[in-house]
């Protein structure tokens, strides 16, 4: 679900950006504290949209991407 209302001008509290070597508007990982807790964990793309999940679902994606669920589909990426 893309979040279309506006993100925070504050208090959002950066976690990291992926790739991060360009300025072209690299996709960021951003927790909100104030948030409810379904709604914690702030993912923005490079075109100004987010979407917002619970850390429990971010759990499901990291521990999935250590378990190489990921690897096949990334394969042809690198």
């Amino acid at each position: 679900m893309t979040d279309h209302e506006p993100l925070p001008a504050g208090g959002l509290q950066h976690v990291t950006t992926f790739c991060g070597q360009c300025s072209c508007g690299c996709p960021e990982l951003y927790v909100d504290p104030a948030a409810d807790d379904d709604r914690r964990v702030v993912i923005t793309d490079d075109f100004g949209r987010s979407i917002r999940m619970s850390l429990a679902q971010l759990a499901v994606i990291v521990d999935d991407a250590r378990a190489g669920v990921l690897d096949e589909l990334l394969a042809g990426a690198r």
